[in-house]
This record gives C-alpha cells, sequence and structure tokens, in this order.
C-alpha cells in the first residue's frame, strides 16, 4: 500500500507547476500497452468506466475516477499524460517496465517490445493543453512564487 502511495505522489509531483506532460511517443506506447493494437490484445484488467465512455486500470487499485482515466477528452489531463507513471503489470512506456515480469503479461509485453514502431504512428493521440486552463494555471503559479 505504501508502494502505491509513494507511486501516486510521484506522479503528481511530476506534473509539477507547469501541468507538465509525458512526451506523445511514450503516451502512444503507454496506450498500446493498455489498449492494445492490431494482433496486441488489450490487457485483461483494461475496466469500462461506470460513470464515462472512459477506460480505467482495474489492477492498479485506484478505482474509477475521472483522475485515474487513462484516456479524457482531449483538453483535459489523463491518467498516460503524467510524466511519472508506473503500471502494476510493468509494460512498456511505463516507469517501472520490466522486460520479464510479471510472468503473466510476458507474451503480451514481447509482441509490444517486438512491434514494428512505425506502428505507433497509428495511434491517434495528443498531448494538447487547454489554452484558457493554461493560462489560469500559470496565473495561479506566479502568485504562488511571488508570495
Amino acid at each position: 500500500m505504501i508502494s502505491k502511495i509513494m507511486g501516486f505522489a510521484m506522479s503528481i509531483a511530476s506534473r509539477g507547476l507547469n501541468n507538465s506532460k509525458i512526451d506523445l511517443t511514450t503516451k502512444k506506447l503507454r496506450y498500446v500497452s493498455c489498449y492494445g493494437i492490431d494482433n496486441i490484445p488489450p490487457c485483461k484488467f483494461l475496466s469500462k468506466s461506470q460513470k464515462s465512455e472512459f477506460y480505467y486500470c482495474g489492477k492498479c487499485g485506484c478505482g474509477d475516477h475521472p483522475h485515474t482515466w487513462l484516456q479524457r477528452e482531449e483538453t483535459e489531463y489523463s491518467k498516460l499524460d503524467y510524466p511519472f507513471l508506473t503500471c502494476p503489470m510493468k509494460m512498456p512506456g511505463f516507469d517501472n517496465y520490466d522486460p520479464s515480469s510479471p510472468n503473466e503479461s510476458l507474451e503480451r509485453k514481447k509482441k509490444i517490445e517486438n512491434m514494428d514502431p512505425e506502428k505507433l504512428n497509428l495511434v491517434q493521440l495528443t498531448i494538447s493543453v487547454d489554452e484558457e486552463k493554461q493560462k489560469i494555471f500559470e496565473t495561479v503559479s506566479k502568485i504562488v512564487k511571488n508570495s
């Protein structure tokens, strides 16, 4: 439980005061690790939200909440956007990625590791930021910095 709390705190801290996001290539790799693509099936722990059309990780224990949805509306910050993010299955694209663990996901993991990198270009994702929210965030950051 402590390691989950620490991981969550590190994810929040990685977002920083500037609402930082992971680079697009890594986000796409995380997406494939969760949702699959072509002959790579979705993670067996991918869970459909009961509150929205979005999905969340059913393995990490964070539950079904807007801040845990892996993908959200284009202008909203999603879980896959965090610069630091761990995966309970230790899949490619995540900060705790381990090629040999856990055994239950090795076949899927090998498919992702050996996937043609050009396939990532087929994944249509964004890391855009809502300009109005960004301006508000920057204003608050300046106030905090100057106080």
